[in-house]
């Protein structure tokens, strides 16, 4: 004869069971639902192409360690985040190309996320057409794969301040995070835990810039 402590274990053992089946049914059951809605509610006309646009890229050179304007026609979207990322990530494709003057792997993909945020003074006088400071989001990919130097790393960030100043004229401060955190560096010289301004000499020799 089974006793009755057992007996009592087993018929708690048995319950549990069954709750948790129940409840991961539920689970699976719900995701599925969820993505028959999503399948339901894609949309069933192709999404609208941005308008082609003139952009100014300031492209970095290697050879002589400067940042020079490029300009390209690009489709771009009105909001302005969204303009910002695909006005970067054009930037970086040129980078990312065989023949680029600043070789930098990576391409458009390694801008996670553009943020553009009111700064502080101008947000408090109520200003609604005021200063901007652009957070860009960089992934670790992108930081992994870029070359090591002073210079090198100098040049990717200036040029990305000054591509930012040339095309939306109310950004005047940049920061970077690396996949949404503050990093010391981009690859062990240019400091990323500083605010940049977008307003530098960027025609100047990078050497000349603190």
């Amino acid at each position: 004869m089974i006793p009755r402590h057992q007996s009592v274990l087993f018929i708690v053992l048995l319950a549990t069971s069954v709750i948790m089946g129940a409840v991961l049914w539920n689970q699976l059951r719900r995701a599925h639902d969820r993505l028959l809605r999503g399948e339901d509610s894609a949309p069933t006309l192709a999404p609208q192409v941005a308008p082609a646009e003139q952009a100014t890229l300031m492209v970095a050179n290697d050879s002589d360690n400067t940042v020079q304007p490029r300009a390209l026609t690009l489709p771009l979207p009105q909001n302005p985040e969204s303009r910002a990322r695909a006005i970067l990530g054009k930037l970086l494709d040129l980078y990312a190309a065989p023949d680029a003057t600043h070789a930098v792997p990576g391409g458009a993909a390694s801008i996670a996320q553009v943020f553009l945020v009111p700064i502080a003074d101008a947000k408090a006088s109520g200003a609604a057409d005021g200063p901007q400071l652009a957070v860009i989001n960089l992934t670790g990919a992108f930081v992994a794969g870029h070359p090591s130097g002073l210079e090198t790393e100098s040049l990717t960030v200036l040029s990305i301040c000054a591509t930012l100043n040339a095309n939306l004229p109310r950004v005047t401060e940049v920061r970077f995070l690396v996949d949404g955190q503050q990093r010391a560096t981009l690859a062990g010289h240019a400091d990323l835990t500083r605010t940049y301004l977008t307003n530098e000499d960027a025609t100047a020799d990078v050497g000349a810039h603190p």
